[in-house]
């Protein structure tokens, strides 16, 4: 199956959303929460990806989040990386509980596609405290792409992983994942990364972004958000409505888009220092605010 028909039969089983101008998303992908290990490259940048969801939970935004949330290439087990990061879970799912939470799967987190696998290791969790099974998401799936339907303009935003344009990693993500677990993990020690990774090869992240690119054009300019190659993209009106929100593992920042007031934005998080020698979490606006409309594509007859 081409990369074409497989983001074509992922757009057509798409959970959808209606929104309006009054609507907040935040976007993010990639965090690849790991269990606070050497190789847990979230947590360089824990700090300001709390910090910067407990502004949008404060705010009202719903968090919609593209795939490789967890990452379950690395860690045997969900169970770890919710312990190391058990604030972060918590505070997620405090957007759940109101309806505010979005996932879906990318290559890393693929195990999530499988419902029973979903219901035993994040329906609930065991709090040590209490001694007792508490909840964490329970009845939460996770699509393989989300759409956002605007109910006055009729507009659609694609959001997806953007694994399924590259066929390694979307049909062979065992054989990746068991490389990842044996090799490279551990040859992160040295500074050695996967080179099978397109956050780490430019020869596949241009591939990716050229063939995800063609499928746009071909289906009428479709505003597509994607993640996986951790590369940040925000067109300008009247080029194809490719974007892309980055990632939580850059160094020393997160990225992020920001849909309110009928606007996109794309934005960072990181730590910066005040005149004073304190630390403080910044946010900082790289493109934007761009109305939604202008991306608006013809209406076919």
């Amino acid at each position: 199956m081409s990369s074409g028909s497989r983001l074509n039969q992922v757009y057509e089983k798409a959970f959808r959303i209606p929104f309006d101008d009054e609507s907040k998303f935040i976007i993010f992908s990639d965090c690849h929460r790991g269990n606070n290990s050497f190789a847990d490259d979230f947590a360089n940048n824990r700090n300001s990806y709390f910090h910067a969801l407990a502004h949008y939970y404060r705010n009202g935004f719903t968090y919609c989040e593209l795939g490789d949330g967890d990452e379950l290439w690395e860690n045997l087990t969900f169970e770890s990386i919710f312990e190391a990061h058990k604030d972060v879970f918590k505070l997620m799912r405090l957007f759940f509980t109101e309806g505010r939470l979005f996932r879906i799967v990318g290559n890393h987190d693929m195990a999530y596609s499988d419902q029973d696998y979903v219901a035993k290791h994040l329906y609930k969790y065991y709090d040590t405290g209490t001694e007792k099974e508490l909840p964490l998401f329970p009845g939460i799936t996770f699509p393989e792409a989300l759409v956002l339907e605007h109910q006055k303009t009729g507009q659609e935003i694609f959001m997806v992983h953007g694994h399924q344009v590259d066929w390694l990693h979307y049909y062979m993500w065992k054989i990746d994942r068991f490389l990842v677990r044996v090799l490279w993990r551990q040859l992160q020690i040295f500074g050695i990364g996967d080179p099978t990774s397109p956050a780490k090869n430019n020869l596949e992240l241009n591939k990716i972004e050229r063939r995800t690119k063609k499928w746009i054009v071909e289906n009428n300019d479709q505003f597509t958000i994607t993640g996986h190659t951790h590369r940040p993209r925000f067109p300008r009106p009247g080029e194809i409505p490719y974007f892309n929100d980055g990632s939580c593992v850059h160094p020393r920042s997160i990225t992020g888009l920001e849909i309110e007031n009928g606007a996109i934005t794309l934005v960072k998080w990181q730590i910066a220092t005040t005149e004073e020698g304190f630390l403080k979490v910044i946010r900082i606006i790289l493109e934007g605010p761009q109305k939604l409309s202008a991306y608006q594509k013809a209406k076919t007859t």
